[in-house]
C-alpha cells in the first residue's frame, strides 16, 4: 500500500481511486474564507474536497475549483445529502442543487450524511440511481454503525465504497473497521484531530518529538497507516500545508501501538445513534 504523495491514492471497491488525504470544509465560511482555503489546498498540491449541503459552502468551494486551473478529472469533489432532503425524490433534487452550486457536471463521492432512521433505505436508491446514470463516480455513507450497514446491505444493490465516520486515537472505531474491511468499504476520518484535543497528548506529542514532526502531522499518519482516509480541516494555509506534510516518514509498528492503545471509545461528535434527525 503506497502512500508516498498528496496525490497517492486508494482503489475503491468499484475501481475508482480515492485520495488518501483531503481537505474537509466543515465550519469554514462560504465565501472569500472557503474560496481561499480550498485554493490554497489545491495549490499545496491537495486533489480532494470534502463539502456537504448542510456546511452551506458548495458555492464557494465551486468557485475555488474554477479558480485553481487544475483540470477537474484530477480532483476528487465529495458532497453530502442532507437529512431533512432524505427520501428517493428529494435526494435526487438536493443532489441536482449540489452540483449547481459547485457549478460541476458530476461528482466523485456523494454519501449520505447520517442514517435517518426509515428513510436511508429509499436514500440509497436514489444514490444508485445517481451511480448508474454516471453523474456520480462513487457513492457512500457517513456516520454509519455496522447495524446501520447491515441493514442497508440487505436491500442495496450496490454496496456502499465509502463510510465516513468520526476517527480519531480516542474512537478508533474498532468493530466498525473490521467490518468495513471484510465488506470492501473504505473508512474515512472526519474530526481526525478530535478539534484539537489529541494535540497536547503526551503519548503522541514524545512520538512527535522523536520523528520531528507536529501531533498533528503524527495523528494523521497514524489513520493513513491504520489504512483510514482522511479529512483534516484548516482556513490557515500555513496548517493547510504542515497537515499534508506526511508523506516523509512513517510510524514505527512500536509507535503505532502506542497510540492504538489510547482508545477510549470517546466521541467529540453526536452519536449516529441518538443524533437529533
Amino acid at each position: 500500500m503506497l502512500m508516498v504523495t498528496l496525490q497517492s491514492t486508494v482503489t475503491l471497491h468499484n475501481g475508482v481511486e480515492m485520495p488518501w488525504f483531503g481537505l474537509g470544509v466543515f465550519k469554514v465560511e462560504d465565501g472569500q474564507e472557503v474560496v481561499d482555503s480550498v485554493l490554497a489546498a489545491i495549490k499545496a498540491g491537495y486533489r480532494s474536497i470534502d463539502t456537504a449541503a448542510i456546511y452551506g459552502n458548495e458555492e464557494g468551494v465551486g468557485k475555488a475549483i474554477k479558480e485553481s486551473g487544475v483540470e477537474r478529472s484530477d480532483l476528487f469533489i465529495t458532497s453530502k445529502v442532507w437529512n431533512a432532503d432524505q427520501g428517493y425524490e428529494s435526494t435526487l433534487k438536493a443532489f441536482d442543487t449540489s452540483l449547481n452550486k459547485l457549478g460541476l457536471d458530476y461528482l466523485d463521492l456523494y454519501l449520505i450524511h447520517w442514517p435517518k432512521a426509515g428513510t436511508y433505505k429509499d436514500t440509497w436508491k436514489a444514490l444508485e440511481m445517481l451511480y448508474k446514470e454516471g453523474r456520480v463516480k462513487a457513492i457512500g455513507v457517513s456516520n454509519f454503525h455496522i447495524h446501520h450497514l447491515k441493514d442497508l446491505l440487505q436491500d442495496a444493490e450496490i454496496k456502499p465504497m465509502v463510510n465516513q465516520v468520526e476517527y480519531h486515537p480516542h474512537l478508533a472505531q474498532l468493530e466498525l473497521r473490521a467490518f468495513c474491511k471484510e465488506q470492501e468499504i473504505q473508512l474515512e476520518a472526519w474530526s481526525p484531530l478530535k478539534q484539537g484535543e489529541l494535540l497536547t497528548d503526551d503519548t503522541i506529542t514524545s512520538i512527535a518529538a522523536k520523528y520531528e514532526k507536529s501531533p498533528a502531522q503524527v495523528i494523521l499518519r497514524w489513520d493513513l497507516q491504520n489504512e483510514v482516509i482522511t479529512i483534516p480541516k484548516s482556513v490557515k494555509e500555513e496548517r493547510i500545508i504542515d497537515n499534508a506534510n506526511i508523506f516523509d516518514f512513517s510510524l514505527s509498528e512500536e509507535d503505532m501501538q502506542a497510540i492504538n492503545q489510547l482508545n477510549k471509545d470517546e466521541r467529540v461528535g453526536p452519536d449516529p445513534d441518538n443524533f437529533d434527525f
